[in-house]
């Protein structure tokens, strides 16, 4: 299984996962190993993907953030990625627990997703 967490130094879980242009990618049978950095240029970014040919993070089984809008979550979804969100800072952390089925701390509330919602009233996803 491979989890992808979107980090901008590397150590922790950055915010919003489809402006997210770091990544973290995370081999769940090697998650100890230093994990690859993908980073996407700006139509790569999940948020303003078209869809239209393979993408950086297509390998990707899980995601892990501490904030996306539900537009991405199903766009993720009808991609075959699940979607988790927490409050969880520590993206080695968080990769283990997802590895090892363990639950996360919920995200904090962000107000950002209220905007999220609005526009994704109006979204193509």
């Amino acid at each position: 299984m491979k989890i992808a967490i979107p980090s901008d130094d590397g150590r922790k879980i950055a915010g919003h996962a489809g402006q997210a242009r770091q990544w973290l990618v995370y081999d769940s049978d090697a998650i100890d190993a230093a994990p690859e950095r993908v980073v996407l240029d700006g139509p790569q970014v999940l948020h303003d993907w078209k869809d239209d040919g393979p993408h950086p993070l297509d390998d990707v089984d899980v995601m892990v953030a501490t904030s996306a809008g539900d537009a991405f979550v199903r766009r993720m979804a009808k991609r075959g990625v699940q979607v988790i969100l927490t409050g969880e800072r520590d993206a080695a952390r968080a990769a283990r627990a997802v590895r090892n089925g363990e639950a996360l701390p919920k995200p904090p509330f962000n107000p950002h997703l209220l905007f999220c919602k609005i526009r994704d009233l109006f979204s193509k996803h």
